[in-house]
């Protein structure tokens, strides 16, 4: 398998700021694999709330995650700040491919970089449902070129 290069920044034109945590550095002395994916989540759905398409509470829809990856690129730590660039790969009629990268604030490449599906269901049945249009007509602006 061929290890993709870290994205770059001007790749993205939407990003979320975050924060590290003290708690998420390990015994190795760098962010632990796993908060890596909590970020991606974290991003994601912060992006969704702010464009109005998730109340976490009372929408009727919701994204449940059903695939992710991540391929890792240089450490990072408390108490780095991390800009999360959010872009989609696809837009299915009930999923979305999101890609994410995470860039410690100020630098062009990603430290890390992966894959968030969400299939989005009824919330009470688990059912898939179609992605309603103002949903798709948000995420458009997202659509990355990945060659």
């Amino acid at each position: 398998m061929t290890r993709p290069a870290p994205y770059e920044r001007n790749r993205f034109n939407v990003f979320m700021p975050l924060q590290t945590r003290w708690a998420d550095n390990d015994i190795y002395g760098h962010m632990n694999n796993v908060v890596h994916y909590a970020l991606f989540d974290t991003a994601v759905n912060e992006w969704l709330i702010d464009q109005g398409l998730l109340d976490i509470e009372n929408s009727s829809q919701i994204g449940l995650v059903v695939e992710t990856g991540c391929h890792y690129f240089a450490e990072l730590a408390f108490p780095d700040k991390i800009e999360a660039g959010i872009g989609i790969e696809h837009i299915g009629s009930s999923s979305v491919i999101y890609r994410v990268a995470l860039f410690r604030e100020g630098e062009d490449k990603a430290a890390a970089q992966g894959r968030f599906v969400h299939v989005y269901v009824d919330r009470k049945s688990r059912k898939p449902m179609p992605l309603p249009d103002n949903w798709t007509k948000a995420m458009r602006p997202l659509l990355l070129e990945l060659t």
